[in-house]
């Protein structure tokens, strides 16, 4: 089932059989296998009410406002929360003169998609596949610590290096690398497609047929033997993870 919201898309994928192990009930945010979305608000407070009066699972204490200290990041609010199988999603306003344009409406309640969060283990190796093979810019960077980011992300001491990635269109890549605390454990070696734990990104490329050539110099992992053809709206699919484990979904147009 694809869900849009804004201009973007978020598709849900649910196994009839075999069906997936369920998310671990321990999983954290700084965990290499966590991952979510940033879904952008025009008004926090509102968008909290909404989520409350819903019953959703906090992953954050409530909503954080960023401090002005931090230049690239102060005056955003954000807030976790987690969707009935536990994935983690985020509702994020950004203040006047940050962000994109579009978030700068003041309706509908909820704008859209900005980006995908994922925990790095190590950004430069991160940076190397995203930006370097994949052709991605960096489009920001930020150094987030301090209480309010330890009640947002639900970990005590939370220090993290953030490195937001953008293509030509579409929501961006965010790599959330926790210098402190080192804590997180690394994404299970056996996670498969059916797991419910297992979030995909989807990356339109012209260049499938090099997969393979990447996988030879360990900058991902092939999960697909070959590209197959099974989306409707594109010629050829290649499922593959970054050296973190994280979902990356080739389509050829």
């Amino acid at each position: 089932m694809t869900l849009r919201l804004g201009t973007e898309r978020l598709q849900l994928t649910e196994y009839l059989a075999p069906r997936g192990r369920p998310i671990s009930d321990d999983i954290r945010p700084n965990d290499a296998s966590f991952q979510h979305v940033a879904i952008i608000v025009s008004d926090m407070a509102a968008a909290y009410a909404r989520l409350r009066a819903a019953g959703v699972r906090h992953a954050s204490s409530a909503p954080q406002r960023l401090p002005d200290w931090n230049v690239s990041a102060g005056g955003i609010q954000a807030f976790y929360f987690r969707d009935p199988d536990g994935h983690f999603l985020e509702v994020l306003q950004f203040p006047p003169e940050k962000g994109l344009e579009q978030w700068h409406r003041r309706e509908p309640l909820f704008l859209g998609i900005d980006h995908t969060a994922i925990v790095s283990t190590d950004t430069e190796r991160s940076l190397s596949l995203y930006r370097d093979r994949l052709g991605m810019r960096v489009a920001g960077e930020s150094d987030n610590y301090d209480v309010e980011q330890e009640h947002l992300n639900g970990i005590f001491g939370a220090r993290l290096r953030i490195t937001t990635l953008r293509a030509a269109f579409g929501p961006g890549i965010e790599l959330l690398e926790y210098l402190a605390p080192r804590s997180g454990r690394s994404a299970p070696p056996d996670v498969a497609a059916n797991d419910i734990v297992h979030w995909q990104t989807t990356l339109i490329s012209a260049g499938i047929a090099r997969l393979p050539d990447l996988a030879r110099m360990h900058a991902l992992m092939l999960v697909s033997p070959f590209a197959v053809s099974v989306e409707p709206s594109f010629r050829l699919s290649m499922l593959a993870r970054d050296p973190d484990g994280h979902g990356l979904l080739f389509v050829e147009p």
